[in-house]
């Protein structure tokens, strides 16, 4: 979703000044044999896939959808899946995943493949029924939900232990990335409540429920205590500025995920648990919502500034844009969500507003990608 580094293990300057991110396409500094070694496609252009598949999903919770708005989704979403296909083997073929996990920023970006196979997985259910059949779609629902919440919860677990235990980073080293590596188990909470319908009745439901639940919890502390090593960073030391300025967007992405795992796990919790904790899910999902949703707007204002800030300044085009797409679609879910359990108008247009500047924006970033990739000669498998 952003460029990397070439290393964080630098010492801490006395001006605090913030580390320089060069263009993705810059190559990891790892050696092999005396020679620069090729790091491949970098994990951060799975990006792409959770932009694009986010601007299929975002449209299902539209309050307001115009007609032809569902099938424009589902051209989307099948986009999605076929970039899916074609980064994971271009990954693959690379056989770089030692290099990134040495490397202490490619590593933060291991979250994006889990969070794509998520967002693909969630499109499968809710748009792919009318164009591979309802018993496929679901069958490559559980799939994609599987591998991306497993990948998520070892990635998760494991990004973490290595920061610590295998790279040193400088007191202004942290940025929005580190998000990346947490976030995946929200988006697997949403996802999953998407199937506990589909679940056998009796203890695999509950256990599917319960699973999600904990994934959520696992996630949002993990988000919100990332956040707060964020914010501390741009606040004690220079302001983010290049490449880094459209990770902060990432945090806008984390908290609208919470939004919409909190009212699909409401909305999943009758028929597993009793009324009680069905109605308790239900005022949770919507005071809590509106809470989180009011805490996003706020990271929505700063990563705005930001970036407006950034772009006066002089903002080159490079992958890291990917960065504003999935965040925003996220925020369109996650108003979407609030609009709809309380029935508030006000949130359901505002989600169709943030809706037409995700389209705008979406196309906009793709159609740069596509140019970066043929301009670069294969800058893909540069990046």
């Amino acid at each position: 979703m952003t460029p990397h580094t070439a290393s964080t293990r630098t010492a801490a300057s006395g001006g605090g000044a913030h580390p320089a991110v060069p263009a993705v396409s810059a190559p990891s500094p790892h050696t092999r044999g005396g020679r620069p070694a090729r790091s491949g496609l970098g994990p951060s252009w799975f990006a792409a896939v959770m932009g694009t598949g986010i601007v299929a999903n975002a449209a299902v919770t539209l309050p307001h959808r115009p007609p032809g708005l569902r099938a424009g989704a589902t051209a989307v979403w099948v986009v999605a899946a076929l970039l899916l296909v074609g980064l994971t083997t271009g990954y693959g073929r690379g056989r770089a995943l030692r290099l990134h996990a040495a490397d202490p920023m490619q590593v933060q970006f291991f979250g994006a493949p889990a969070v794509a196979l998520l967002t693909v997985a969630a499109g499968a259910l809710q748009l792919g029924p009318p164009v591979i059949g309802a018993r496929a779609a679901l069958t490559l629902g559980w799939a994609l939900w599987s591998l991306g919440t497993l990948l998520g919860c070892v990635t998760a677990c494991t990004v973490p232990y290595l920061m610590i235990t295998k790279h040193s980073f400088a007191p202004d080293a942290a940025f929005g990335g580190w998000l990346l590596p947490v976030v995946p188990p929200l988006v697997s909470a949403a996802t999953g409540a998407l199937l506990v319908p589909h679940t056998p009745a009796g203890e695999p439901r509950l256990a599917l429920l319960l699973g999600c639940c904990a994934m959520f919890g696992l996630g949002l502390l993990a988000v919100l205590l990332v956040l707060s090593m964020v914010y501390s960073r741009m606040v004690h030391h220079a302001a983010p500025t290049g490449a880094t300025v459209p990770t902060v967007w990432i945090g806008l992405g984390a908290l609208s995920q919470a939004v919409t795992g909190l009212s699909l796990l409401a909305g999943a919790v009758p028929g597993v648990l009793s009324g009680s904790y069905a109605r308790g899910a239900a005022v949770l999902a919507l005071v809590g919502g509106v809470g989180l949703w009011g805490f996003a707007l706020l990271w929505l204002a700063l990563a705005s500034a930001l970036t407006v800030r950034e772009f006066r300044a002089g903002l080159p085009f490079s992958p890291a844009w990917w960065s504003f797409i999935f965040p925003l679609g996220a925020y369109v879910t996650a108003t979407g969500a609030v609009g709809a359990r309380s029935g508030s108008q006000v949130f359901g247009w505002a989600a169709a507003v943030l809706y037409a500047v995700l389209i705008a924006a979406w196309i906009a970033v793709a159609g740069r990608s596509l140019h970066h990739a043929t301009a670069r000669n294969g800058g893909w498998s540069r990046a």
